[in-house]
């Protein structure tokens, strides 16, 4: 049965009777609308993950990178001219559909070459960041900050990852020993770290490739933070492919041709990373799905946890 939420927003954005099939059900539920000719992606937001503040503050982000080239899907705004609505206490928006595929899944890269991928892949990257820095934000632009605090402080943006319910007691204490050091580590950075607004969820299926393009799609996340950070959540899937190293040097390779980057950021913010998501995986343990993504949350963070220490105290 259809949400009566999806008829409603069609007829806020002047759709009423366009064709709608189920694309996602993951944080948000998207649907695909044909209508007159175009196709569009209709989001229904997770309740209470972001503000309508926060929410028209991606929209706006988006809207900017469209309207200087860069291939985002681009916001429709409702009748009223509104970019986001709210129908039975859920948010939803419209943005156009892109073509393409999703670059992969899971640590699979669906690309033939995926070294040369990769190098284009960061310097898409780059180019974002470039363009994000001369763009001067509306006023009351809002997206969360996800710099060290939120990161690693008492209270993380994804929460607190060292009281997962299914850590051992080993276990919690590797994370929190992993935790404080990275903290130590970040905050003594030198050269202090480019940061700013970054997507800060490019995996592979936020990506999309149609032909030579790389496009970017689910700025859900969009967030203020380390600009390397958003260079570690792509690489992260990656740590246990053989290849892995030759994947960051080209990432870091097709990066540097616009940008600095520092390579040897990427071991503590891959570590970090890795903990983020056992923070995350936390508050939706009561999900289908969850308890083998949780596992495997678990793993790659304590696995890089104690990677991390023990190269730190060699």
């Amino acid at each position: 049965m259809m949400d009566p939420r999806v008829t409603q927003a069609l007829a806020a954005w002047d759709m009423a009777g366009a064709d709608v099939t189920l694309a996602a059900r993951r944080e948000n539920t998207v649907y695909r609308v044909m209508a007159d000719g175009s196709e569009l992606a209709l989001r229904l937001h997770r309740p209470g993950y972001r503000s309508d503040a926060q929410l028209r503050s991606e929209l706006q982000w988006m809207a900017y990178l469209v309207e200087n080239g860069f291939a985002v899907p681009r916001p429709r705004p409702a009748r009223d001219g509104a970019l986001v609505h709210t129908l039975d206490g859920v948010q939803v928006d419209m943005l156009s559909w892109l073509p393409g595929r999703p670059l992969g899944h899971g640590d699979q890269i669906d690309h033939p070459d995926p070294i040369t991928l990769c190098e284009n892949l960061g310097a898409q990257m780059a180019r974002l960041h470039d363009l994000t820095d001369a763009w001067q934000p509306p006023e009351g632009f809002d997206r969360p900050d996800w710099g060290a605090e939120a990161l690693l402080g008492d209270a993380p943006l994804w929460g607190r990852f060292w009281d997962h319910p299914h850590l051992t007691g080993d276990q919690r204490a590797l994370l929190k020993a992993a935790r404080d050091a990275a903290r130590a580590d970040l905050d003594a950075l030198d050269p202090a770290p480019d940061v700013g607004l970054i997507h800060a969820d490019l995996l592979a299926e936020n990506m999309l490739i149609d032909g030579p393009e790389i496009t970017f799609i689910d700025f859900d996340d969009a967030a203020f933070g380390y600009r390397d950070f958003e260079l570690a959540t792509f690489l992260l899937r990656y740590v246990d492919r053989p290849d892995f190293l030759a994947l960051c040097a080209a990432l870091c390779a097709g990066y540097a041709r616009r940008r600095r980057v520092d390579d040897g950021h990427l071991d503590l913010l891959l570590t970090i990373r890795a903990l983020t998501y056992v923070g995350w995986i936390a508050d939706r343990l009561g999900e289908p799905g969850t308890a083998e993504r949780s596992a495997r949350a678990i793993d790659r963070a304590t696995r890089l946890s104690r990677r991390y220490l023990d190269r730190r105290s060699a």
